[in-house]
């Protein structure tokens, strides 16, 4: 097989990974893979939401914590969530943009 999704530990997904250009795979490998990216990215929206809910947790702790250490550290760390969210989004829209690039072929 010259596809696979491998788990990006980070954003807590399996992402695509092709040895080949899109449009070097058959029409069934790229509907196997669109099938697979699909069930993929219909778990996206709720690891949203378990990163939100461990930001609001952290953002909950900057609030009381005294210590300007911790309150940087903290920061930094809601920063981090923050971007990953960010990166989740765009994964999600992903499928948008290679299925209509698809129908184009």
């Amino acid at each position: 097989m010259t596809w696979t999704f491998v788990q990006d530990e980070r954003l807590g997904i399996p992402l695509p990974h092709l040895d080949k250009e899109w449009e070097e795979y058959s029409d069934q490998e790229r509907s196997d893979i669109l099938l697979r990216w699909e069930e993929i990215r219909g778990t996206i929206p709720d690891q949203i939401k378990r990163l939100e809910k461990i930001i609001i947790r952290k953002q909950n702790q900057l609030n009381v914590e005294d210590n300007f250490k911790l309150s940087c550290e903290l920061n930094s760390e809601i920063a981090e969530l923050a971007g990953t969210i960010n990166e989740l989004h765009l994964w999600f829209r992903v499928n948008q943009d290679v299925s209509a690039s698809a129908a184009h072929h």
